[in-house]
């Protein structure tokens, strides 16, 4: 295997395009409980870009490999198939890039830190990894994703040591429950597929349609608990309208069918573009207005 070869699928493997989904809640996060940008902000952002992600997904894909090899979805976006020379190669690439970080972060944090970090890697960890791979555990699987989103946000809070008040709760669970919904609707493509593989999931386990509406329950409530959140965080509460727009179609999709939620599965992808965006502007009317 050349060199080149090897940190291309590593590259892959880490979704590129994802990386902004956990390095974003961190920093934000971080920088807005501290308002100063220091070298914990810069390492801790960097490692959720990179090596957080190349450990969740490359992981991920190691321990998915039959499952992918059957599963016509996997490229690009929604997934590599990672070659089997690359398998322990990812796995090592995974460790040794987290290790430093880590061993930074732990020693600027405080035990309450190093509790939230340790949480957040071990569900990074056996969200794929045997002998919990939670992602076949229905309803675990919905909630660990989420927790890979969340946590970052909580861990920069504590890191930070910010002041927890109910209106920041609320921040939290209302993306927490925005992540429970996202995974939700993104298990619904593979319904068929997932059956025939013999893997479990929260739509295998209450099919297509109601796991669709488990989704928008989790979205319209995620937009219920923003409007408890300090000012301008209410409005917040708006971005889960097209969300809500984008699973809607597929309320009462049949598990045959389940395959068709793929188109609204990418709208998802690209809608996140816009709600990262908005989310942005809000952060940056709260920073001014503080």
């Amino acid at each position: 295997m050349s060199a080149v070869a090897t940190i291309r699928q590593l590259l892959v493997a880490s979704r590129p395009v994802s990386w902004v989904n956990t390095a974003y809640p961190f920093a934000a996060a971080y920088l807005l409980t501290t308002r100063e940008i220091d070298a914990v902000l810069i390492v801790g952002t960097l490692f959720f870009l990179i090596p957080y992600n190349l450990a969740m997904y490359g992981i991920n894909d190691v321990f998915d490999y039959e499952s992918d090899l059957r599963n016509p979805r996997k490229g690009g976006a929604h997934g590599a198939v990672l070659d089997r020379r690359f398998h322990r190669i990812t796995l090592w690439a995974a460790g040794l890039s987290c290790a430093p970080f880590v061993a930074f972060l732990v020693a600027v944090g405080s035990p309450a830190s190093w509790l939230v970090l340790a949480a957040s890697l071990f569900f990074v960890v056996f969200y794929s990894a045997p002998p919990l791979r939670l992602k076949e555990r229905p309803v675990a699987d919905s909630v660990t994703s989420s927790i890979h989103f969340f946590s970052p946000a909580v861990y920069g809070l504590v890191l930070a040591g910010a002041t927890w008040t109910w209106p920041l709760a609320a921040i939290i669970v209302a993306f927490a429950l925005w992540g429970v919904a996202s995974h939700a609707f993104g298990a619904v493509q593979d319904v068929v597929a997932d059956r025939e593989a013999g893997i479990g999931s929260i739509a295998t386990a209450f099919g297509a349609q109601r796991t669709v509406r488990l989704a928008l329950g989790c979205y319209a409530l995620a937009g219920l608990v923003m409007l408890a959140a300090s000012w301008p965080g209410p409005l917040a509460a708006l971005l889960a309208v097209p969300y809500l727009a984008t699973v809607w179609p597929y309320r009462s999709v049949a598990d045959a069918d389940a395959a068709t939620a793929t188109r609204g599965w990418d709208r998802f992808l690209w809608l996140n573009q816009f709600t990262g965006f908005a989310v942005t502007l809000l952060l940056i009317w709260y920073a001014l207005g503080a």
